[in-house]
């Protein structure tokens, strides 16, 4: 018998590029795509420093991970007081051209709405 894995998308971060998902949920894991420091109302990248970037992908982070049913309490790789194992991955470019992007992976609180479930197999 296999798990299911359910696409989670919320209006609250920017849309992903169209082969993606904001993040998926599978057992009580969410794996959350990278996130930009882009407003999710205007799709732009904001202007500034790289902390005015960072920041904006943090919420982005928060939002998608509320939608999946989880929190930031709940990462299980970047954050917390129990220091996780952590990934640092140098790339020519990131998407947009942007100079940061953060994804995680968290601890599934509670369910997502039942509504996003696909129908089960008889």
């Amino acid at each position: 018998m296999s798990s299911q894995k359910i696409a989670v998308r919320t209006d609250k971060a920017p849309p992903p590029f169209p082969v993606y998902n904001q993040a998926i949920v599978h057992d009580k894991t969410v794996y959350v795509s990278g996130q930009l420091g882009m407003d999710p109302e205007s799709k732009q990248l904001l202007e500034g420093p790289i902390a005015v970037r960072a920041e904006q992908a943090l919420k982005n982070l928060g939002a998608v991970l509320e939608a999946a049913g989880s929190n930031m309490d709940q990462v299980l790789k970047f954050f917390g007081d129990v220091k996780p194992a952590r990934s640092c991955i140098a790339v020519h470019q990131l998407p947009l051209g942007t100079d940061v992007e953060i994804e995680c992976i968290a601890h599934l609180t509670k369910p997502i709405i039942t509504d996003r479930l696909p129908s089960p197999k008889l």
